[in-house]
């Protein structure tokens, strides 16, 4: 099957190279020649906008997906038109505005973070108020890795808050006094059948994803059962094909929806070396046709990402059992350029990996 990935960085490739085992072919389309897919497949390079570009990257492809959710809604509707786009375009819609999305999550019973809109500084200080202090203000879109954020601790602080997330429609969230952050990874195929992987506990700095556990350690039965109920909803709700991924707040014996991203997600990464099927592998078994593997893990896995600068590969292998992947991207403050992941790892052995990915404060 010929497979089209709107957006052409490291998801995407790590997407074609769980596909071309299984006898696919990959095309990609992107708005400027990225680095990550160098090699993997045709690039076409056009606006999303661009519905003549669109229509000759459709006839290239049986099937069309994508690596990140903001590609435009009119974009994936137009190529759905022409060719079938999985996950569906509502996931698209839902998952964009951060009002939507809590809307749809709260809808399905599912419980999340109090929340209040504002389009204005005015509007801003009646939800902090009404929230309380202290709280997080996010743009409704387009932030991702804790960019489009802020947290306000005083009223003092609206103007400049206001001013900083560029006077756009915002989202005001209610501070969460969570134990730990998770994330339930699920697939579910064009049959309907679902697969659900282990949770994920993460760890992030400077709002970035920087250490993710597979399967998360002391999670009991109870809180495994909400968050597989958590992801069937909402898989089943949009006639979801492909994989989903949902972050989830730990507030004592409950969890609270924070986000969804309607494609693999970082925090799956470890799923590459440590489950019987990658995030990546079921996400295009889904897609194409076929039938779910295993979500099973292999072993404990503890994946750590590569921020702004690359440690020299042959450091890092001198790590017991370190599996490295690379995404092929130059270096750049704040910006991914891989990960390396630890199969039932020591103390010892995490902390000296540790010792080298920590991004210094």
């Amino acid at each position: 099957m010929k497979i089209g990935i709107l957006g052409a960085g490291q998801l995407g490739r790590m997407l074609a190279l769980a596909g071309y085992p299984l006898g696919h072919s990959f095309v990609f389309f992107d708005q400027a020649p990225g680095e990550s897919t160098a090699g993997l497949g045709t690039t076409h390079i056009g606006q999303f906008t661009d519905q003549q570009a669109l229509a000759t990257f459709a006839k290239a492809c049986d099937v069309v997906t994508y690596e990140f959710e903001n590609v435009p809604c009119e974009t994936a509707h137009f190529l759905s038109t022409k060719v079938p786009v999985y996950p569906p375009p509502q996931a698209l819609e839902v998952s964009q505005d951060r009002i939507v999305e809590k809307t749809f999550l709260q809808n399905l019973g599912i419980a999340t973070p109090r929340f209040e809109a504002a389009s204005s500084e005015t509007e801003l200080r009646n939800a902090c108020q009404k929230l309380g202090l202290p709280c997080i203000a996010k743009t409704r879109r387009f932030g991702y890795d804790g960019k489009g954020q802020a947290r306000i601790s005083d009223l003092a602080e609206i103007p400049a808050v206001w001013k900083t997330l560029g006077g756009t429609p915002l989202i005001i969230e209610g501070f969460v006094q969570f134990s730990r952050e998770l994330s339930v990874i699920a697939a579910r195929d064009v049959h309907g059948e679902i697969a659900i992987y282990p949770l994920a506990q993460n760890e992030h700095i400077q709002g970035i994803l920087h250490r993710s556990e597979i399967p998360a350690p002391e999670l009991s039965p109870t809180l495994r059962q909400e968050a597989q109920a958590i992801a069937t909803k909402v898989l089943e709700k949009l006639s979801y094909v492909g994989v989903l991924a949902i972050e989830l707040f730990q507030v004592g014996d409950h969890l609270l929806a924070n986000e969804m991203a309607p494609r693999v997600h970082n925090s799956g990464h470890a799923t590459i070396d440590g489950m019987v099927t990658s995030q990546f592998e079921n996400h295009i078994r889904a897609i194409s046709g076929m039938s779910l593997g295993s979500t099973e893990a292999r072993a404990r896995s503890v994946m750590y990402n590569l921020v702004g600068t690359t440690p020299d590969p042959k450091e890092l292998s001198i790590i017991p059992d370190a599996k490295i992947h690379l995404y092929g991207k130059s270096p750049r403050s704040g910006r991914k350029l891989g990960h390396v992941t630890l199969l039932n790892p020591s103390e010892s052995t995490e902390t000296a990996l540790s010792t080298k990915v920590t991004p210094k404060s």
